[in-house]
This record gives structure tokens, sequence and C-alpha cells, in this order.
């Protein structure tokens, strides 16, 4: 039991800070199965205070289990593994929940039921345990990153129906937590993201001014940069500095729409999770921690390079990345014989890294002639090697399995060669930068659990902050 009675009051921006600041070290994710031992001991240690039920079956037969904690007059829930490539959401769901089952008057002060998904995409994280054991080294986990199709993303298949756009073909894991929604009723709903490098930001389903201070300054107290690049989509409204409105899928479409870009290509997705939560008056946050760090993340510095300038030449490389690992892709149809996961996320991301290439030309076509900022610029260039690396990667993941498996015919065997070569170019290149480092997870942990408490504070009938 920890020794609460000399600490700030829960909820307040002190005691946050304090928690945020106390996440344990760690130099590694758990795998999926780790991940559920895990769960389970601290169930079993705590078996009058923890419970679960299972609430639905990934597609290859996995138990997806919801945990709860606790009995309150609010309700929270937590869910990890909603994008199986971001697995900081796994420590800090470890983190909370041994603290909520270990600390009674913590609990206690939160009135809160907490519920808690692991993971919600088990299949999925499977495929990146690969660079599990050493997430600090940036060449292992691009050649064994796996993120799903669109239409293959828990977060991202909720139904959907809007103009020449429809969605009804919700997976296993879906409904399962579209269930976890439904049983929480949540006041605070938390699906735990993660980024690939830069900076922390962070997305609210509503405006809450008082948040944003506490979101701030919690990447500055552990060392972690704030995102000042642009958001990943423009449509999306800035609240402060790093920190965005979800707005909605309509918008995105709207917004896709005015630039005469498709705005619903073959491939693409469904609706939010968070859009699903809305219709309980849910406050749903989500606080993207970066893995790596990049120097130029908050680097709001005025470049020499015009901002149109910048997104023309992320653009065009997009745009010529999209093109090649289509081309690729295309020779090798006739010869494709194993269905796989791979196969399908890399059928889809490389013709939309040559779409993400045309919007981004698109908009430098009406852009002013106001110089970038040093983050801005950054940020365009990582999304270059973003593309490159994930969708290359994963399509020299699937072809090799074709090779591995013995059913490559001499074509496919040449491509996998070529997609190799390409692929392996493009991560020789981004390591050759050398300026990103890994940031320590106990740090972007502490941020993610910090945010956390920090949003459900902010909960109506919870006492407010005091004047720190």
């Amino acid at each position: 039991m920890h020794d609460s009675a000399a600490a700030p009051t829960a909820g307040t921006v002190e005691d946050i800070l304090r928690r945020a600041g106390a996440a344990p070290s760690h130099t590694s994710f758990p795998t999926v199965d780790a991940l559920n031992e895990q769960m389970e001991a601290l169930r079993a240690q705590h078996p009058d205070l923890i419970r679960s039920e299972r609430i639905g079956t990934s597609r290859l037969g996995e138990p997806i289990t919801l945990y709860s904690i606790g009995e309150g007059t609010r309700s929270a829930l937590v869910v990890g593994g909603v994008h199986p490539n971001e697995p900081i959401g796994s420590l800090t769901i470890l983190h909370l929940t041994e603290q909520l089952a270990s600390d009674a008057a913590f609990r206690e002060e939160l009135d809160t039921t907490w519920h808690i998904v692991p993971c919600a995409d088990p299949d999925g994280m499977r495929l990146n345990e690969g660079w599990f054991a050493d997430p600090s080294d940036r060449e292992r986990y691009a050649r064994e990153f796996y993120r799903p199709a669109p239409d293959e993303q828990v977060e991202w298949t909720f139904p959907f129906s809007y103009k020449k756009a429809y969605f009804d073909a919700m997976m296993p894991e879906t409904q399962a937590l579209a269930r976890a929604i439904d049983t929480a009723r949540p006041d605070l709903y938390v699906p735990l993201h993660n980024s690939e490098g830069g900076g922390a930001y962070f997305y609210l389903s509503r405006p809450v001014p008082e948040l944003y201070p506490i979101l701030h300054a919690l990447p500055a107290a552990l060392g972690v940069p704030l995102h000042t690049g642009e958001a990943e989509g423009a449509h999306f409204t800035v609240l402060a500095s790093a920190i965005y409105e979800m707005g909605t899928l309509q918008d995105a479409y709207d917004w896709t729409e005015a630039y005469g870009l498709d705005p619903y290509p073959p491939g693409s997705a469904g609706d939010a999770s968070t859009s699903y939560a809305q219709k309980y008056g849910t406050l749903s946050l989500i606080a993207e921690l970066p893995q790596f760090s990049d120097p130029f993340a908050d680097d709001t510095t005025i470049s020499e390079t015009r901002y149109r300038d910048a997104l023309r030449e992320s653009g065009e490389k997009l745009v010529d990345a999209g093109t090649r690992l289509t081309a690729l892709l295309t020779r090798v149809e006739p010869h494709l014989r194993l269905d796989t996961p791979l196969l399908r996320a890399a059928r889809v991301f490389a013709p939309a890294a040559t779409g993400a290439g045309e919007e981004s030309l698109a908009r430098a076509a009406q852009e002013s002639d106001r110089l970038a900022t040093v983050s801005e610029v950054e940020t365009l260039s990582g999304l270059v090697r973003l593309h490159r690396l994930r969708w290359g990667g994963m399509l020299v993941r699937a072809l090799r399995a074709e090779v591995d498996a013995g059913t490559a015919a001499p074509e496919l065997r040449r491509v996998a060669v070529e997609a190799q070569t390409l692929f392996d170019g493009w991560l020789h290149e981004a390591l050759q930068r050398g300026e990103s480092t890994p940031l320590p997870l106990s740090a972007v942990v502490g941020v993610q659990y910090g945010a956390i408490l920090a949003a459900h504070a902010q909960l109506e009938g919870t006492r407010a902050w005091d004047s720190h």
C-alpha cells in the first residue's frame, strides 16, 4: 500500500505532476502474452477489487477482456492496442491498474469506476512483437513494423455514412470495443495512442481550456518535447499549442473534397471509437506520445524555407514513394498466393502515400509566401520518412513471407529483392540523420498517465484544481 497521507490531494496539478514523474522505468514493451499475464497477476492479487469479463474474440480467436476496478460515481474507460504498433499504452495500463489497486486513498478520492481493455487488437500487436524487446533500436523497429490496413483498424472501423462514404464492416475486435464503451458509458474515454517521433500532442473531443496548461506542463516536467509542427491533418482545429479538437470524419471528408481530391478512396475505414462514445456525453482524450525525440520537434524558429516549398517538396517525395511501391505491387499481383495482414495493408498504404503527396501538392498551390518554422519543415520531412519506412517495410515483409513459404514465382522473387533494396536505401538515409533519440519509456508513460489523471480532474463533479 502506498503511503498517501502526506501526498497532495488527488486531482491537483501538484499531485498529477508528482504521480506522472513516478512512473517506473522500462526498457521494453510487453508482448501480448506478457501483458495478459501481468493483468491477471494483478487481478489475482486483488480478487475483491479487480473484476474481469470477456467482451469479445479477435479474428484469430484471442479473448478480449474488460477489467473493472473500484466503484465510483463516475466512469472511465481506458483502452490499449487500438493501433497495434502503439504499445506505450500497454505500460500505461499496467501502471494505472497497479496504482488504482494498491492505493485505496487515491482510488477513493477519484470516486470512479475504471474500466480497462489491455489490448483491443491482439492479433495485430503480435505482428509488432519483433521490435518490442528493444524499442530503442530504430532499424529493427522499421524492419518489424506492422500497422493494419485502415479498414482493419479497431480504432477506425465504427459505422459511418456520409455523402459517398459508407462503412459498416465492424470487425469482431471493433464490436468488442463498442461493447466496452456501451458497458462503461464513460464520462472519460482514453484510447491509448503513441506517435513515432517528434513531440507530444493531444486531442480532445471538446474544448477544455482549463486542461491545456497541465497538458503542456506534463511533457515539460518529464523532458518530452511538444509537437509544434502541423497537426496530423490540416483540418484539425488548434485549441492550443500541440492540442487539437478531434473534429469529425465528416469534417475530414469535406476538407479533402474541397481540394478536389478523393475523400473516400478504396480501403478507407469507418468512424472513430471516440465518435461512437459521444452518445454518452463522453470527454475523450488522446495523448500521442513519441517513441523517439527529435531536436526540431518544438523549434518554432523561422526557417529560410517557404512553407509552400516545404509542402511541395514533401508532396513530390511522397508521390514518388507511393508510385514506386504501387508499381512493385502491380508486378507481383498475378503471382501472390498468401493473403496476409501485411499484404492487405501494403495494398492500401502504397497508393495512400501517393494520395498524401497529392494532398500536399494541392495545398502548396494555395499556400501563401510565408516562411515555415523549423518544426513545420521537420514535420513534413518526417512524414516522408514515415510513409517510406512503414509501407516499404510492410511490403518487404509481405513478399518475404511468400519467399519463405516456398510459394514465390521467379518474378515475385525478383520484386522481393527490388523492394528490399529500395527499403534499405530509404532506411539508410533515415538512419544517417542520426538526430532522433529514443525517449525514456518512464517519461512517455508518465506523460500519458498524467494526462489521464488531468482529464479526469476536469470531469463534472470532480474536485476543482487548486491554485498550484
